[in-house]
């Protein structure tokens, strides 16, 4: 095992993985930008550099200024948390180059998977089902009307490259269909560099379900569970939990089958997630993406396997054993409520300085921060100021904790989303676990 991890990443993920490092006796080191100096994630940390500004680019984006962390502090391995570059093979390649450890999946995995394309096809080899679409990329609108004519509309227009929902959209006939290529077009360019598209037939009424894997050093990969991320804004996600409420036993099993051929298709090694659409109809599946990292809402899953999936990725980046045995069924239910740093009712951005804040505190609460009193919330990063998770022995005793938690939770001075929270929490469609990815567009029709 390597005695030191430098942790390539800010926030409520970095203090996150702090905390494992730590306690597995191990050298945790941060590295922040100037905006981000006085954060607890820097204090807690065995030993902490400074990149440069605030704006990503010359910070947590900056390949080189990162490896020269690892050099003058010392870091035998990195742990990229999830965003920045989290699923950059380039950085990937750039620290095993350096003699580092990287902990992570290997860049040609995160290669094959990180194009929506590539990686459909090449899990439609693999027997993971897949929705009806384009197998070579969509580079323009002439292009694009053909394909969706084959398909059938309403179709899904995505970005070839990118996630979190960047560049995606629905179109119900050709002049839609010209609205949403120019966007995901503009989208994919930016983030892969070529503004090539993917379009896939829509499924009008869906759950967005997702299947945490976990590829061992010795080449086995294991399901570990799933969670359900259908509550959304802007295809992005706000609410998880696991179990999924809307996934039937049958179901369940082919989804954690189909995640673990996916794994396999790349040789998987670490910690990875395989996303889907169910389709709530027909109670059917087909593969949306694979996210070749630790997810944001990966706490569910924790909650109830009882399994920490950092110590995990650090075992197997080591080449050691894991300290759980694959196989064993999740128990009781978990509910992750993200609290961000914005407006409520359109979830739009709100920083600023945090005047008041409160942790909820009690049993089966936990709480992923990266924030407390004093701190500032900029413009420069994701507003994500925590995770609300909860635990309770069923669906029932988890909203009951997660409602007592959320009237706990103060936080005075920027703008924050917990009135949603609370909101939602009363919601008919949430309570009886009957919702899909619209339901948050319902809420605010």
């Amino acid at each position: 095992m390597f005695g030191s991890v430098l942790v390539a990443n800010r926030g409520e993920i970095a203090r996150r993985v702090i905390r494992t490092v730590r306690g597995m006796g191990l050298r945790a080191i941060a590295v922040h930008s100037d905006a981000d100096a006085e954060l607890p994630f820097v204090a807690e940390a065995d030993d902490a550099f400074a990149l440069g500004p605030a704006a990503p680019a010359g910070s947590y984006l900056d390949i080189s200024r990162v490896l020269e962390a690892c050099r003058a502090t010392g870091a035998e391995a990195v742990h990229p948390g999830y965003g920045f570059l989290a699923e950059n093979p380039a950085f990937a390649r750039a620290v095993t180059e350096a003699g580092l450890v990287w902990i992570g999946p290997s860049p040609d995995a995160m290669e094959r998977m990180g194009d929506k394309i590539n990686a459909r096809n090449l899990m439609e080899a693999a027997g993971v089902p897949v929705a009806a679409g384009t197998r070579e990329p969509v580079t323009d609108v002439d292009g694009a009307l053909v394909a969706a004519a084959e398909v059938g509309y309403p179709v899904m227009v995505k970005a070839s490259a990118g996630g979190g929902g960047i560049g995606m959209g629905v179109a119900h006939d050709e002049d839609g269909l010209r609205k949403a290529f120019d966007a995901a077009a503009r989208a994919a360019a930016r983030f892969g560099g070529v503004p090539s598209v993917l379009i896939e037939r829509y499924i009008a009424r869906a759950r967005h379900v997702e299947v945490q894997i976990l590829g061992l050093a010795d080449g086995t990969v294991v399901a570990l569970g799933e969670r359900d991320c259908s509550v959304q804004r802007r295809h992005q996600k706000v609410v998880e939990e696991s179990p999924s409420p809307g996934v039937s036993a049958g179901l369940r099993a082919r989804m954690l089958e189909a995640a673990v051929r996916a794994g396999e298709a790349v040789s998987y090694r670490g910690t990875g997630t395989v996303e889907c659409l169910v389709d709530v109809e027909r109670d059917d599946f087909v593969f949306l993406e694979m996210n070749t990292r630790l997810q944001v809402e990966h706490p569910v899953t924790e909650l109830v396997t009882g399994v920490d999936l950092v110590e995990q990725q650090l075992l197997v980046a080591a080449g050691e054993p894991v300290t759980f045995t694959p196989g064993a069924d999740p128990q009781g239910h978990a509910i992750e409520l993200r609290v961000y740093a914005e407006d409520p009712k359109r979830f739009f951005p709100g920083p600023g300085k945090i005047d008041v804040w409160e942790e909820p505190t009690g049993a089966g609460v936990r709480v992923d921060s990266g924030y407390t009193t004093g701190n500032t919330v900029t413009a420069f990063y994701d507003p994500l100021m925590a995770k609300l998770c909860v635990y309770g022995a069923d669906r029932g005793e988890a909203l009951a904790r997660a409602r007592a938690a959320v009237a706990a939770f103060r936080v005075e001075g920027p703008k924050n989303n917990l009135p949603f929270c609370a909101e939602l929490l009363e919601h008919p469609e949430f309570v009886t676990g009957d919702y899909d990815t619209g339901l948050v567009s319902r809420m605010r029709a």
